[in-house]
């Protein structure tokens, strides 16, 4: 028999489940109120179109860069985002969000930058930049020893600890960015998202939940 304790039991589940998206996307939608300090050491996990790999963060590597990765894994900021530039023999590079209006506020929520204390050598795990203090969303792997980066300021912050070979395995056909490449003008992510990408680069793979580990 059905209850009426059952029948709102029911009800608050249903509304608790309805209610998790958009109070996650209000989350995204203000920068400013996520900066939760990071554990010494987690584990992000990557659940792609590609296979499952992880990703280990050392918070004393490069602290604000841990905080951030944290805060965006955390509050699914790369759930359903493309690995845009897949660049074969260098990285791979994701973290624009698919969502213009989300997207819109990270363009420009930059965080200072953190010495460069580990080097950008195979599976390392680093923030993108265009400049000194620039860092935002954009994260890249290392494919191979890429350590020249280093004197120019990219500070890693984590490496992958499992699933290096479904790194490896992106769809990289698509290569670098416009104009330099055949692959999508990031501009053009930025302003109109997943739609974007999925009408003009339909094989590219993409992650479709990232979570802290416990």
């Amino acid at each position: 028999m059905i209850t009426r304790r059952s029948k709102l039991i029911s009800l608050a589940f249903t509304l608790a489940l309805v209610a998790a998206p958009a109070f996650a996307q209000s989350m995204l939608e203000n920068p400013a109120g996520l900066r939760e300090q990071a554990p010494a050491t987690y584990k992000a996990r990557f659940d792609t179109t590609k296979g499952v790999f992880v990703v280990e963060v050392t918070r004393a590597w490069a602290p604000r860069g841990a905080d951030r990765f944290y805060n965006l894994v955390k509050n699914g900021f790369y759930d359903n985002t493309r690995f845009f530039r897949v660049i074969s023999g260098f990285m791979v590079q994701f973290g624009i969000n698919g969502d213009p209006n989300i997207m819109a506020r990270w363009r420009t929520a930059q965080i200072s930058d953190d010495p460069v204390t580990q080097s950008n050598t195979k599976g390392m795990v680093t923030f993108a930049m265009a400049g000194p203090n620039t860092r935002t969303s954009q994260v890249f792997i290392n494919f191979a020893d890429n350590s020249r980066l280093d004197q120019s300021g990219f500070a890693p912050f984590g490496r992958v600890v499992s699933g290096m070979n479904v790194v490896e395995a992106i769809n990289a056909e698509y290569g670098e960015g416009a104009p330099n490449g055949r692959g999508p003008n990031q501009s053009r992510i930025q302003s109109e998202g997943n739609a974007y990408l999925s009408k003009d680069f339909p094989r590219m793979d993409y992650i479709k939940k990232a979570t802290i580990e416990r």
